[in-house]
């Protein structure tokens, strides 16, 4: 086994090389919620794809190294379509995201003319081009309610937050069947269990997961406690955590969650609900690849401008809302 030191020490020597090439390309390094912690201990900005969408178009850096999966990437070459986007691995796809491409949306949309998109912002470049909305799980309610009532409305791709959002708004929704494997994953027996064996604990669950309705409807039952049972999206877990007088949070999304939680709140304990929950394309982002990805300025994200142009506009729209 590795000495405590020792890792840190490594961890520090890796740190001011990652930040000597930073400066040196005038790069910010982006990283979702759900990176390994040496990402996130060394990037400018963690978040939820909202809120890296919202830096990755104000940033003045000339290069933007995402430590994400590839549909974030995206979206930030879309939203700052002058500077170099990286990626450390071209391989951090998304199952999510995998479920539509742009000719079966078209077909969808063809089914239903008229029909206002919202797409979720999981999904490739082409398909939000082919979107009247982008959506996170954060603001996708908002996104939702301001949508006229006459209007009919797609929502892609993923089918337990297309669920989810029916339940909180109000509106009949025709929604895509994908889901994340992570978050499909993570079953109600989870939650249950995990209740069992903390019973003050409060719950914090994804909306993509395939549990969050079961947790909802178990919550109506009494099976769960209601009052600490909340649906939250990564950047809502964040200000729960902190606002929460619970000592002990179950947390029911992908685990890479747990480190952040655990650094701004040290005071509390984060349980996985499931601790399996890890998903293989995120943490193909590793310090290793980070470090290549700075030094030789690979693996570059390019974007036809043509659907960059229309995507834009999805994405810009759910920025005013949001």
């Amino acid at each position: 086994m590795i000495e405590k030191d020792l890792v840190e020490r490594s961890f520090d020597e890796w740190a001011v090389r990652i930040r000597a090439l930073a400066a040196k390309r005038n790069a910010v390094i982006l990283a979702h919620n759900y990176q390994v912690p040496w990402i996130q201990e060394a990037a400018d900005i963690v978040g939820d794809s909202l809120e890296l969408s919202r830096r990755a178009a104000e940033t003045d850096a000339d290069v933007i190294v995402f430590c994400g999966v590839r549909f974030m990437a995206e979206t930030a070459k879309i939203l700052s379509y002058d500077k170099q986007v990286l990626i450390p691995d071209l391989g951090a796809g998304c199952s999510l995201a995998d479920t539509i491409n742009a000719d079966q949306l078209r077909a969808w949309k063809n089914e239903h003319p008229g029909a206002v998109v919202v797409s979720y912002i999981n999904t490739t470049a082409e398909v939000k081009a082919e979107s009247d909305y982008c959506c996170t799980s954060a603001n996708g309610a908002k996104i939702i309610r301001s949508i006229p009532k006459d209007k009919e409305i797609l929502f892609l791709p993923d089918m337990f937050l297309g669920a989810h959002l029916e339940k909180v708004t109000g509106r009949k929704l025709h929604i895509w069947m994908g889901e994340c494997h992570v978050h499909a994953g993570i079953a109600p027996s989870d939650v249950k269990d995990a209740f069992e064996k903390h019973p003050d604990a409060e719950l914090h669950i994804h909306p993509e997961c395939g549990c969050a309705s079961a947790a909802l409807y178990l919550a109506s039952t009494g099976d769960l406690p209601a009052d600490r049972t909340h649906v939250l999206g990564t950047s809502g877990m964040h200000r729960r955590a902190r606002e929460t007088n619970a000592k002990q949070i179950i947390v029911a999304t992908e685990t890479g969650m747990l480190h952040g939680l655990k650094k701004a709140n040290p005071d509390k304990e984060f349980i996985p609900a499931n601790e399996d929950a890890v998903c293989k394309y995120m943490k193909k982002i590793t310090p290793d690849g980070l470090l290549n990805s700075l030094q030789n300025l690979v693996y570059e994200i390019s974007v036809p401008r043509e659907i960059a142009d229309r995507a834009r506009l999805a994405l810009e729209r759910m920025l005013q809302i949001a």
